[in-house]
């Protein structure tokens, strides 16, 4: 008996040391509690409430769904739901396709890579609102530098920012070129990962470049191409800056996407219609990621 309970209580001191030092690490989980809950949790949830009411600072009104009905109802304002639906898929596509495209060549034995990839990433460095007022300038119709350089050659140049058939676009190309930086980097660490005892037994097998691309390079790089469509269809979709700094959403409404449609509202003092449109912007970028995220994160487990 005397050689039982020693070893006793050996035991219960370690558990109970093992316990301090499963529950002392939780504590750190704390801070970043109360921040979230502080500056996301009750923010989104006084969202949800101040959107079915009619408020200002001093008076609130409930008035149910009524600045949703009036939200959709609106030309403009349904207007801006399209467009940001088509910003967001059209600038996260091609930030995909250029940016594997850019990894690939920026990976090659290509002369200059080191310089040709501080290029690329560039924009990604230089404030949006800096970008959108310097392409207003160089796309002016009649002033800018890229229509004056056209008529020179005998080609008219086209009203980029004021053609209500192009404005959207031509923002979305601007777009394109100031986050390819960060769509190329994801893409070049997902290639440098790839070993390269792959390539070399494809060369053996006598596979060409295309078919080293699409049998190695192309599936390997899958989670870099969910990471990549993700953060660009989450940025496309809350895009508000550029468009702000370009357009301004005009000409008229036609390049309109819901943050701009929300800070108009705001400036013309329909706070809770404002905030219906946020709350409409959060469900709708909800309601797209989570499945997009699921489809992605299931096609890289089952590879």
């Amino acid at each position: 008996m005397t050689e039982v309970r020693p070893a006793r209580r050996r035991r219960t001191a370690g558990s109970t040391s093992a316990t301090q030092r499963s529950v002392y690490p939780s504590w750190f989980y704390l801070p970043a509690g109360v921040l979230y809950l502080v500056f996301f949790a009750v923010p989104t949830f006084a969202s949800f409430w101040f959107s079915l009411t009619r408020w200002t600072l001093f008076d609130t009104e409930f008035i149910g769904l009524d600045n949703f009905v009036q939200f959709f109802a609106e030309p403009q304002l349904s207007q801006g739901f399209v467009n940001t639906l088509i910003y967001g898929f059209v600038t996260s596509a091609a930030k995909v396709v250029l940016g594997l495209a850019l990894a690939v060549l920026l990976t090659s034995q290509l002369v200059g890579r080191g310089y040709l990839r501080s290029v690329v990433f560039f924009p990604v460095l230089v404030s949006t609102i800096g970008v959108g007022i310097t392409f207003k300038a160089l796309l002016d119709p009649f002033d800018g530098v890229v229509n004056t350089m056209l008529a020179t050659f005998g080609i008219e140049g086209p009203g980029w920012f004021t053609d209500p058939d192009q404005a959207l676009l031509t923002i979305a190309a601007v777009d394109v070129w100031k986050g390819l930086g960060i769509a190329t980097l994801i893409y070049i660490a997902g290639i440098v990962a790839i070993p390269q005892e792959y390539y070399e037994a494809a060369r053996v097998d006598g596979a060409g470049r295309w078919q080293q691309f699409r049998s190695i390079t192309l599936p390997l790089v899958q989670p870099a191409t969910a990471t990549v469509i993700i953060l660009s269809l989450i940025g496309g979709l809350r895009s508000f800056d550029l468009i702000w700094a370009t357009t301004g959403g005009g000409p008229g409404f036609t390049s309109d996407v819901i943050g701009s449609v929300i800070y108009k509202q705001y400036q013309a003092g329909f706070y809770g219609l404002s905030t219906a449109g946020n709350v409409i912007l959060f469900l709708v970028v909800t309601a797209i990621m989570v499945p997009v995220s699921l489809l992605l994160n299931r096609k890289e487990v089952d590879r």
